[in-house]
């Protein structure tokens, strides 16, 4: 499997990682963290240097009753980080993290190379028919209502059977305008349980009859920490853990705030395929 990145192909037959840059004020868990130029310098070189492949830029906070941001406040977040990225480190895969079509087409325009939309063009009907124009990679994920109502509707009668419905839809929707390069998302934590989440872990590779790349991003999230009884500081051994499970049940990337651990989870479980 493969995606096209500003006419590089990316493999996706040995795992990759996304490395998270949140430059919202409110991310759950490294919220306001990167406010300073270099700070933030520091923390892309770093995920860049510990293996990334990709990193996903976030201008809008998408955990559980997230606030309302604007369009202008989201592209005001945004657009100087891109330039800066890509000024320091030309060759950087940027992933822009946003729902909202216009923005995307501005953060490509400035040099990002792909869109992850949490709402798979449910909250904005111009989406799908922006990126079949742009024609990049599109990520597409699972999640009902949106940032502020989605937990209240975490109610399924077989979470796994109409989340496969819910994609099957999407990705037909999204061919009929033209995309090419599409990746799902099951959406860990979002319209989720905490049984749903490890319910799909536990199936995930499921989707793998969908055919399509499958990311999977559980780093430091609810799941692991409310089971634990921990904060997120003290999830990152909770996170390998899952990280694990997901590359053995097929993800072909980890989105993840850890990038070092992640590449060793990667590495690790490739040289057991091997043996």
């Amino acid at each position: 499997m493969t995606i096209n990145c500003k006419g590089n192909l990316i493999d996706l037959s040995i795992p990759k990682v996304m490395g998270i840059l949140n430059t919202t004020p409110d991310s759950f868990f490294d919220g306001g963290k990167y406010k300073e130029e270099t700070i933030l310098l520091n923390q892309v070189e770093k995920m860049l240097t510990d293996g990334a492949t990709f990193i996903d830029i976030g201008a809008y906070s998408s955990k559980p009753g997230a606030n309302f941001v604007s369009e202008e406040e989201e592209l005001n977040r945004l657009l100087p980080v891109i330039e800066l990225v890509l000024t320091k480190f030309p060759e950087t895969i940027l992933s822009i993290d946003t729902f909202r079509s216009h923005v995307a087409e501005k953060a490509i325009e400035n040099g990002a190379a792909i869109v992850n939309d949490i709402s798979a063009g449910m909250l904005d009907e111009k989406m799908l028919e922006t990126i079949a124009r742009l024609q990049i990679p599109y990520i597409m994920m699972h999640m009902k209502g949106n940032p502020k109502t989605m937990q209240s509707l975490a109610n399924y009668e077989d979470v796994v059977k109409e989340m496969m419905f819910y994609f099957s839809e999407r990705i037909q929707k999204a061919r009929s305008f033209g995309l090419n390069d599409i990746i799902i998302d099951p959406g860990f934590g979002f319209a989720k349980t905490l049984e749903n989440n490890y319910e799909v872990l536990q199936k995930l590779e499921y989707f793998s009859f969908l055919e399509l790349p499958i990311l999977v991003g559980v780093s430091r999230k609810s799941m692991i920490y409310k089971l634990l009884e921990c904060t997120p500081n003290e999830a990152l051994n909770g996170t390998t853990v899952l990280n694990v499970l997901a590359l053995q049940k097929g993800a072909s990337i980890l989105r993840v705030h850890d990038v070092k651990e992640a590449i060793e989870c990667v590495k690790l479980i490739e040289m057991s395929k091997k043996i």
